[in-house]
């Protein structure tokens, strides 16, 4: 597996949301619009995605995330709701089924962003993995539930002067892209402030 990205991939992104009742049609499912209104106010380089809604059920989670990753190609994957601690919440299992590496920091990090607000933060079963063929990887993260925690969890939180006070996981998500191959990706500082190394910089897209 190269780490070195190449310039002129398309970038593609994943989005899945895993609830019973929102696939069933029970309700309006709200995961993949909050992701895709935050997304698009973020990222900078152009980008396309692909979305799923499934229900809470393991192999089902398990052959989307393949699917995705080895199919339609996604450099990143981000999964919604399942990651509690309820019989049908096995989002994380199914994350860690089809990985062959774990990334605990960020679900470590969302944790950290949650229990500012509720103690039960706690009870989230969040993480993150790359998963790779021989030709490909991609970086799949599973995030909250409800829209203002994906938010929260994605940009981090800041203070009523504009400092942040708990960074946002999506920071680190494009040097990860850049070290498993995939495109550069760049991001509006004012939502989300990319940190890579100063050797990994490169010029802003004109």
């Amino acid at each position: 597996m190269t780490s070195q990205t190449t310039s002129n991939q398309e970038l593609v992104i994943g989005l899945v949301s895993v609830s019973d009742r929102a696939s069933g049609g029970v309700y309006e499912d709200k995961g993949i619009p909050a992701l895709n209104e935050w997304l698009a106010g973020a990222i900078t380089t152009p980008f396309r995605v692909e979305t799923r809604l499934i229900p809470d059920d393991r192999a089902a989670i398990e052959a989307t995330l393949v699917e995705l990753v080895d199919s339609a190609r996604c450099h990143l994957v981000l999964t919604t709701g399942g990651t509690g601690p309820a019989r049908r919440d096995v989002t994380p299992e199914a994350t860690l089924a089809v990985a062959t590496k774990e990334m605990p920091g960020f679900g470590e990090q969302m944790r950290q962003i949650s229990l500012r607000f509720v103690p039960t933060a706690i009870l989230s079963r969040q993480t993150a993995v790359i998963r790779e063929t021989a030709d490909h990887a991609a970086l799949i993260m599973n995030l909250p539930g409800q829209p203002k925690s994906i938010k929260e969890t994605l940009e981090g939180l800041k203070d009523d002067a504009g400092n942040t006070v708990v960074g946002g996981i999506f920071a680190a998500v494009p040097y990860c892209i850049d070290l498993i191959g995939g495109p550069y990706m760049e991001t509006d500082p004012v939502v989300s402030k990319t940190f890579r190394p100063k050797s990994a910089l490169r010029a802003p897209a004109v």
